[in-house]
C-alpha cells in the first residue's frame, strides 16, 4: 500500500522532470541558445542570486499581498451577496438578474476604466483582483445552497430553525462541498487577473519583474517570473485542497461523536 501510494504521488511529475531533464541536455549541448531558453540551472541561479539580494522577496511580498487581500474582500462580497439572496427572495428578485449580467462582463476588460478612476496604484490592482474573486465565490456558494436537499431545510425547519440560523446550520453545510470548487476556481481568477494587472501598468510585484526584464531580453528572469506564479497557484490551490480536507474531516468527526 505505501508503494502505491507513492508511485501515485510520483507518477504525475514524471514528465515535468523529463522536460527539464532534456531542457538541460539540450541546453548544455547548445541546441537552446541562451539568449532564447536559458537552461533551468541558469534560471534557479538567476532565482537565487534575486533572493540573497532581497528583491525577488520583496516583489513576492508585495504581489501576495495584492492577491490575499483582493482575495478577502472578494470572497467576502461574493458570500454576503449569496446570503442576501439565499435568505430573502425579494432581494433574489432585484438582485440575480443584475449579477448574472455583471458576472458575463470579463473583468479583466475594465482594465482601462478602473486606471481612469483611481490611477495606476494599489486599490485598481485589489479592485480587479476583488472582481476575479467576487464571482466564482457567489456562483459556487449560490449553487451549492440551491442544491441542498429541499428535505433537510423541511426537517431543519421542522426543529424550529429559520432565518440565519436555518442557513448556518442546515444550508451553509450542505454547500460546503460547492463552496470548496469555487474557493479553488477563485484562487485560479485571483492569479490569472493579478499577472494581467501587474504585467501592464504595475511599478512593482512579479508581472513588473517579468516586464521590466523583457526590455532587457533577460530571459532568465522572465522564465523565472513564470515559474514563481505557476508555484504560487500551485500552493495555494493546495492549501485551499488540504483545508476542504480537514474541515470536512472535522465536521464528519463532530457528527459521528454527536
Amino acid at each position: 500500500m505505501f508503494n502505491c501510494t507513492w508511485r501515485q504521488k510520483l507518477i504525475p511529475w514524471l514528465i515535468p522532470f523529463f522536460i527539464l531533464g532534456f531542457w538541460q541536455i539540450f541546453s548544455m549541448n547548445g541546441l537552446f541558445p541562451a539568449t532564447i531558453l536559458p537552461s533551468p540551472f541558469a534560471v534557479i541561479q538567476t532565482g537565487v542570486k534575486l533572493t540573497a539580494s532581497g528583491e525577488l522577496i520583496n516583489h513576492i511580498s508585495i504581489s501576495l499581498g495584492r492577491a490575499f487581500i483582493g482575495f478577502i474582500i472578494g470572497g467576502i462580497l461574493g458570500f454576503f451577496f449569496c446570503l442576501m439572496n439565499g435568505l430573502c427572495k425579494p432581494m433574489n428578485l432585484l438582485l440575480q438578474p443584475t449579477i448574472r449580467i455583471l458576472r458575463s462582463i470579463p473583468h479583466i476588460s475594465l482594465l482601462p476604466l478602473v486606471i481612469s478612476w483611481f490611477g495606476m496604484n494599489e486599490v485598481s490592482f485589489v479592485f480587479l483582483v476583488t472582481l476575479g474573486v467576487l464571482f466564482p465565490i457567489y456562483i459556487h456558494t449560490y449553487q451549492g445552497i440551491k442544491s441542498v436537499d429541499k428535505r433537510l431545510i423541511e426537517m431543519g425547519r421542522a426543529y424550529g430553525l429559520k432565518g440565519y440560523t436555518l442557513f448556518f446550520h442546515v444550508m451553509l453545510p450542505g454547500a460546503l462541498s460547492s463552496i470548496f470548487v469555487g474557493i479553488r476556481y477563485a484562487l485560479g481568477m485571483m492569479w490569472m487577473t493579478l499577472i494581467v494587472v501587474e504585467t501592464i501598468p504595475a511599478n512593482s510585484g512579479i508581472g513588473y519583474l517579468t516586464m521590466n526584464e523583457r526590455e532587457f531580453m533577460q530571459i532568465d528572469m522572465i522564465l523565472l517570473s513564470i515559474l514563481i506564479y505557476s508555484l504560487l497557484g500551485k500552493l495555494s490551490v493546495w492549501m485551499a485542497k488540504l483545508f476542504e480536507k480537514k474541515w470536512l474531516l472535522g465536521k464528519q468527526l463532530s457528527q459521528e461523536g454527536e
